[in-house]
């Protein structure tokens, strides 16, 4: 009959989880999931930020293709008719249901969630989520403040609860739902945390003493990062607490106090995100689902706490790209189970103690545009075919290749075919390779320089990652026909993963590029 699926997509979410080898973070039912489940280690979105990302992936086709680098156009009326994944399950019997922060709200999904194309009925959005950006957050006066770091009593918020409490609680009873109707469902569920403000139940601060918090391990700006590479983090000296710093523009720094105040919310807000996703599962469970349904967990991007003096997204680095993902394939990534076995029981951060490892994990460079084929060759639809190079005018295809192939590959599979690789223009031709891209306005930090409206960019930073390595040009870009011009390069980067993890250090201009 095939399987069901629930999506799991999560804003802001860098890989700070227990299952990607964090020793800090508090995430065990995630890290539970992860133990039934085939995971990459190397997955990458093509766009640092929400809106872009999301229609990327959601359709199978990168920003060039949606032709959406910022938040104010509808890729159906802007680009193509391109059909959504959720829309191809709807057209193959499923019911398809969205729960929170799938698409990005507003224009770029017609102000509908891309309703009744993707969706068989309309979008659920948690009613508090309005308050999202409200003088919610009690500074040490007593008065109410829009700030970025902000622990909360729930039972003050805003019809005492908060939007992500909403959004589980909705999933749970579609759950319900879809076991009494025993209708195939496609169920995405998109969590806000832990996108700023970083607005959780003061009580997971409890499980990040300020004193185990470390700065970023390269808090500072790289002395060869082009200027056009930095992101000046806007929307974090928008809010009231950060203003009251009078940090300089472009960068900054924070005081390191206040580094370690922002780690420690973030930190804070993932176990938050955590307990949400435990209750999900544990519900999957209870109603005798988990035997039946593919999970897929992930996020739209990374975020930068503190690397080379940013913070945010809106850059083209690793923290800023790279997302977990996992896929829990009931048969297929662990043995079958049972109705009535338990797979995820609810686990308590604050009494849990962590030790699960994942059931598999790839470390193959992968990307997020996959994700529209990947589910449908594993739910047994047809695989929809690879696009043709333009294909404005193809309604279903996708340029994200199904990555299932993967599923089989260990750490030490994948390590001893690499067996290194020192000649870049060998690897970019055999090995697997994300693509990531972001616009700026300007060659230098402008304020407008993390989310430039379309007819405000200048220059885009098309930048590739291999297992090896991540190599960035920036390049004259036109806006009215949204063409790059290779042949007028502003700034390249060239970071050496092996000897560079955190890519600090820029040997672009050391290096020939002929071969890219």
């Amino acid at each position: 009959d095939g399987l069901n699926v629930l999506f799991i997509v999560v804003d802001d979410l860098r890989p700070v989880l227990g299952c990607y080898g964090d020793k800090l973070v508090k995430s065990p039912n995630i890290d539970q999931l992860a133990s039934q489940s085939v995971v990459f280690s190397n997955a990458y979105a093509q766009q640092a930020v929400c809106a872009p990302s999301r229609v990327s992936f959601l359709t199978g086709r990168r920003p060039d293709t949606t032709r959406l680098y910022d938040f104010y156009s509808y890729w159906r009326m802007h680009a193509g008719n391109y059909s959504t994944m959720p829309q191809y399950f709807k057209e193959n019997g499923y019911v398809t249901l969205s729960v929170g922060k799938v698409f990005h709200p507003g224009i770029s999904s017609n102000y509908s969630d891309d309703y009744p194309y993707s969706w068989s009925v309309p979008p659920f959005h948690p009613s508090t989520e309005k308050y999202e950006n409200d003088k919610t957050c009690r500074g040490k006066d007593g008065k109410l403040y829009a700030n970025l770091v902000c622990p909360v009593d729930v039972s003050e918020m805003p019809s005492g609860t908060l939007p992500d409490i909403q959004s589980t609680e909705e999933a749970i009873r579609l759950l319900n739902v879809m076991k009494t109707d025993k209708q195939k469902f496609f169920l995405a569920i998109g969590y806000h945390k832990p996108h700023i403000p970083l607005r959780y139940p003061q009580e997971f601060l409890k499980l990040y003493p300020l004193e185990n918090i470390t700065l970023a391990p390269d808090p500072w700006v790289p002395a060869k990062l082009p200027a056009v590479a930095y992101n000046p983090w806007m929307d974090i000296r928008q809010r009231d607490d950060v203003k009251a710093l009078n940090v300089s523009f472009p960068y900054g720094p924070l005081p390191d106090d206040f580094q370690r105040q922002i780690r420690q919310s973030y930190y804070a807000a993932v176990s938050y995100l955590d307990v949400q996703v435990g209750l999900l599962l544990n519900a999957l469970d209870e109603v005798g689902l988990s035997n039946s349904t593919i999970v897929v967990f992930t996020a739209d991007h990374g975020w930068s706490l503190g690397e080379h003096g940013e913070w945010a997204k809106y850059s083209n680095f690793d923290v800023a790209t790279r997302v977990p993902l996992m896929f829990y394939v009931p048969g297929m990534t662990t043995s079958s189970v049972s109705q009535r076995e338990r797979v995820f029981p609810f686990l308590d951060p604050f009494s849990h103690v962590s030790g699960l490892v994942p059931q598999g994990q790839s470390t193959e460079v992968v990307e997020l545009v996959s994700l529209f084929s990947t589910l449908a060759e594993l739910a047994g639809l047809q695989v929809p075919p690879v696009c043709p190079e333009a294909s404005f005018h193809v309604v279903l295809c996708t340029e994200g290749p199904s990555i299932v192939q993967y599923f089989n590959d260990s750490q030490e599979k994948v390590q001893e075919e690499k067996g290194g690789c020192a000649d870049t223009c060998r690897c970019f031709n055999e090995e697997p390779v994300a693509f990531s891209q972001y616009p700026r306005p300007a060659d230098t930090p402008q304020w407008n320089s993390d989310k430039p409206k379309l007819k405000d960019i200048r220059i885009m930073g098309y930048s590739m990652r291999t297992v090896d390595y991540r190599y960035t040009v920036w390049v004259q870009f036109n806006p009215n026909n949204f063409s790059a011009n290779f042949g007028d390069v502003h700034a390249g980067e060239l970071y050496m993963v092996e000897t560079d993890p955190n890519q600090d250090y820029n040997i672009y201009n050391n290096t020939s590029h002929g071969c890219l």
